[in-house]
């Protein structure tokens, strides 16, 4: 780690981040602890030379009982320092991974919370970093896992989430919100900073913060992998030391999602219904590691999942479809047709899926009824084979039976009302999203992913 003072680190950094032209206001996502209270008092002290205003926010995710009062404690220090505090209040409800769902809902809560703002830092350290390069790693992570968090992360909110906070879930102060705000950019200007550091810079500022006692409860995976790096230091294996490969990964990530990219333009074309048609030939030709990472970004792109595959389902994926056989992952489907391979949706990822008009159905497309043909009780699923067979006239359709049968699709009383991607039926508004953002195609996607 370098030795320029700690106050000097994070003006460089935030100048990287937000500069030059830095917004006249910044949120700041606190806990309590000491990283993010240590944040906090950087961000304050910073300021005093740009003229930032901040807005600080706590989520309560309610999971023990002293969490209320660290929430107090860090609205009192905002008090103190002259800065509004807001305290969003979140209840888990039992299901799923704990850990995964009290982030999700953390990004989710601060996108209804922040207004205007586009920027929102949070305290991620350099331990964060080296913690997190070594679960990929036990995870079998290739370039892009060991790459680590990234210091700038986009936010996307769900495209049909209003972006509003319930009543009971928040206290105090929120941004205002007068204009359209599309999604937001997480920060992490303390990467590079090792924990240690950051609590021993509070600790001479007398100031406070909390332990999460939670960080030493051997449940949770990220609680292990902290404790193994203790034992790995020994050998070498500092943060510092994981933190620099993090680095130079994510170097390395950035050459090859070039390279991907190039592929995309002279091989790739997005076929209807958020589907993807590759040359098969040039496809064959390209090196193994472009081939693995067109293959895993357009099944992500074709399924609007947040994560691509893992890599040994994937690499085996890519096995069958050199000999001809295509296959199904992730809930995509690849056919080998006679020149190109398409990747679309798999039918029985979809199938009983169902929702109204101007809902979201699988997560991605969004059908409207502008022009009041279609009955109020209205319902979107796939087409199936009984959409197919229900179409009088199937000379003319763009697309054949296997590419179809995954097609958001209108129904009512049994009876197929309208398939717009295969204009049957009465006109239809038709919304891709990907991911949260509409759908703006395949190379768009794999340059933001």
């Amino acid at each position: 780690m370098t030795h320029l003072p700690l106050e000097q680190r994070f003006a460089d950094r935030m100048g990287q981040l937000l500069g030059p032209e830095f917004p006249s206001d910044l949120g700041l996502a606190v806990s309590g602890g000491g990283d993010s209270m240590a944040m906090l008092t950087l961000a304050h002290n910073w300021t005093r030379s740009f003229g930032i205003r901040l807005w600080v926010v706590t989520v309560d995710h309610g999971l023990r009982d002293e969490s209320a009062a660290e929430a107090a404690m860090v609205a009192e220090d905002c008090a103190r320092l002259g800065w509004p505090h807001a305290t969003l209040r979140w209840q888990w409800d039992g299901t799923g991974n704990v850990q995964d769902a009290a982030r999700r809902a953390r990004l989710a809560l601060i996108d209804r919370w922040r207004g205007n703002l586009k920027h929102v830092l949070f305290a991620h350290t350099a331990d964060d970093q080296a913690e997190t390069v070594l679960m990929r790693l036990a995870r079998g992570s290739g370039v892009d896992g060991l790459s680590g968090m990234r210091a700038c992360r986009e936010v996307t909110p769900h495209p049909l989430v209003p972006p509003l906070l319930a009543a009971g879930q928040m206290t105090g102060q929120a941004p205002p919100r007068d204009q359209a705000c599309s999604g937001y950019r997480v920060l992490r200007p303390c990467l590079d900073m090792e924990r240690a550091e950051l609590r021993h810079y509070l600790s001479v500022l007398k100031g406070r913060w909390v332990d999460d006692p939670s960080n030493e409860n051997r449940d949770f995976g990220r609680v292990r992998i902290r404790q193994l790096l203790n034992l790995l230091r020994e050998e070498g294996v500092t943060t510092s030391v994981l933190s620099d490969t993090a680095r130079r990964m994510a170097r390395a990530r950035d050459g090859l999602t070039a390279h991907l990219v190039e592929a995309v333009r002279r091989l790739c074309v997005d076929a209807p219904s958020g589907q993807l048609r590759i040359d098969r030939d040039g496809f064959a030709a390209l090196d193994e590691e472009t081939r693995l990472r067109l293959l895993t970004a357009g099944l992500q792109y074709v399924t609007a999942a947040e994560y691509r595959p893992r890599a040994a389902s994937s690499e085996a994926l890519l096995d069958q479809v050199l000999s001809g056989r295509g296959g199904t992952l992730h809930g995509a489907e690849v056919l080998v047709e006679k020149t190109h391979l398409r990747l679309l949706r798999e039918e029985s990822a979809v199938d009983g899926l169902s929702c109204g008009l101007d809902a979201l159905w699988d997560g991605q497309w969004r059908l409207s009824d502008p022009d009041g043909l279609l009955p109020a009780n209205a319902a979107v699923r796939a087409l199936g084979e009984d959409g197919w067979r229900q179409i009088a006239d199937r000379s003319g359709l763009a697309l054949p039976f296997r590419a179809a049968r995954a097609l958001p699709s209108v129904w009512g009383d049994g009876m197929l009302l309208a398939c717009p991607e295969l204009q049957v039926g009465p006109s239809v508004g038709l919304h891709r999203y990907v991911l949260g953002r509409p759908d703006t195609g395949f190379e768009a996607f794999c340059l933001s992913h």
